[in-house]
């Protein structure tokens, strides 16, 4: 789940580099807000878990 959460995050931040439309990047956004709030969520890295990056 934290790959995925990261995975997205890292993408959504790309798009908004790129992104002109202002609808769109306000989508973005909220988007972006939304899976940092699901980072934060996650419990803390433990000794046997790899991270994604």
């Amino acid at each position: 789940m934290r790959r995925i959460i990261q995975a997205n995050i890292d993408r959504l931040k790309e798009l908004l580099k790129a992104e002109s439309d202002p609808t769109k990047r306000i989508m973005e956004r909220r988007l972006l807000a939304e899976e940092e709030a699901k980072e934060k969520h996650l419990p803390a890295y433990d000794k046997n878990e790899t991270k994604a990056y």
